[in-house]
């Protein structure tokens, strides 16, 4: 019923152009209209609401000033925990998961949950060898509602080709829901924290996997500061600003290093899964969404991140056709001057990612009314296998606009993209 409604409200809003109204006004009111439906929506889901929270929340600085409130009342509700799960149903699930005799794993279990995730919530314990540890527990039939919901989400996908009609939105909903059903799997997560813990560096830690099953997890507790806290909160002084500049590095790094080294990609941009540790590095954490790129970023991403910050509009837009990112009957299409500017990153030695810059960005790029959108936007598609690639990247870049940071990005890029060296 949600494409239904919209297409209604689209079509009241022709109408009232052509009784003479405001072209910009009608697609202002539409537009609000069309984002408190989506959001009502949204606010009634159950299993994936929080972790469709946190994904839309990494576009804060993106959202025009005028729908700022509202963006922020909504994810607010989307983003509340419920009520904690009862203990009882914690040792359940415990006895469920590790057998009955789970108790004897551990010199001590604290009942009161630390905090909630999406599919479940986490407690701090200390495991049978003295180490202190995190537990997460998925909560009973946390599967089979972030099943449901992501049904329910299927149903956007004809709002979805409204706005943006060159969008196969039905591939690419298909593959969240792919992606998004491999997280209730416990045992699948652990796989992904050994494999990244594997190759930590000495900027980044992960934690250890001490037991694992399908719906409970348990790793090495860290004590630390989520990095979330950090956005918005200007650094108070030069010290301040230098280390939260090397964790972005650290960031940027490991998203671009670590599909060559280990084959996956952390799929999960919310800055809840970085802590900066009380002994100053930083920790990565939360590996159910990933990105599995055996070969590493692929070879036409790392092509396509170059010739867009070389500006090269010619062969970009041969390289855009040829893989099916634009549609051959779009030779006015002009990609660069409608997301061009989002490779300044990679034009120069070092780039300062501000809220402002992304705020430019978003204006630009969200805005139906822009002759490049029109001209361009209904133009491009999505190729699914793409899709988590590009929104990974994508998320981070307003994340970091957050985060106020400098970063060398173009360093990082050519060390470890080889397609991005030799497409110049």
């Amino acid at each position: 019923m949600l494409p239904l409604g919209f297409a209604g409200r689209a079509v009241a809003g022709w109408g009232r152009s052509l009784a003479g109204a405001d072209a910009d006004e009608v697609a202002a009111g539409t537009a609000a209209r069309n984002a408190e439906q989506l959001f009502a929506v949204l606010g009634r889901l159950k299993g994936g609401a929080m972790k469709l929270g946190q994904a839309l929340s990494v576009y804060d600085a993106m959202v025009p000033p005028e729908f700022a409130d509202a963006y922020h009342d909504a994810l607010a509700t989307l983003q509340t925990a419920g009520p904690p799960m009862p203990a009882r149903e914690a040792h359940r699930m415990l006895a469920e998961q590790l057998g009955s005799s789970w108790r004897e794993r551990f010199r001590d279990f604290d009942d009161e949950p630390v905090a909630s995730a999406s599919l479940g919530q986490v407690h701090r314990g200390v495991w049978h060898d003295g180490r202190a540890v995190a537990v997460k527990v998925q909560y009973p039939g946390a599967d089979v509602a972030l099943d449901a919901d992501l049904r329910q989400l299927q149903r956007f996908a004809g709002l979805f080709g409204s706005l943006l009609p060159g969008l196969d939105a039905r591939a690419l909903i298909r593959e969240l829901r792919a992606r998004m059903l491999e997280e209730v799997d416990y045992r699948a997560e652990a796989d992904h924290q050994r494999a990244f813990a594997a190759a930590r560096t000495p900027a980044l830690h992960v934690p250890a996997v001490v037991a694992s099953a399908p719906k409970v997890l348990v790793s090495e507790w860290l004590d630390g500061v989520a990095l979330g806290r950090l956005i918005g909160v200007p650094a108070v002084d030069d010290a301040e600003q230098a280390a939260r500049d090397a964790h972005a590095h650290t960031i940027v790094e490991t998203m671009f290093s670590s599909p060559a080294a280990v084959g996956l990609l952390h799929a999960d941009p919310h800055p809840g899964n970085f802590l900066v540790l009380d002994d100053g590095r930083l920790a990565m954490i939360d590996f159910g969404a990933v990105a599995r790129l055996p070969d590493g970023i692929p070879h036409v991403l790392a092509r396509m991140l170059r010739l867009t910050a070389d500006g090269d509009r010619g062969p970009l837009s041969e390289l855009l056709v040829a893989e099916g990112f634009l549609a051959p009957d779009a030779p006015d299409a002009d990609v660069l001057r409608w997301v061009g500017a989002l490779a300044d990153p990679l034009r120069g030695p070092e780039f300062h990612f501000t809220r402002e810059w992304m705020a430019r960005q978003g204006a630009r790029v969200a805005n139906p009314n822009n002759r490049a959108f029109q001209g361009t936007g209904r133009a491009l598609n999505l190729p699914p296998e793409h899709a988590l690639v590009l929104r990974v990247l994508s998320g981070w870049m307003a994340i970091l606009a957050q985060l106020d940071c400098t970063v060398a990005a173009r360093g990082i890029v050519e060390r470890h993209l080889p397609g991005f060296a030799s497409a110049g």
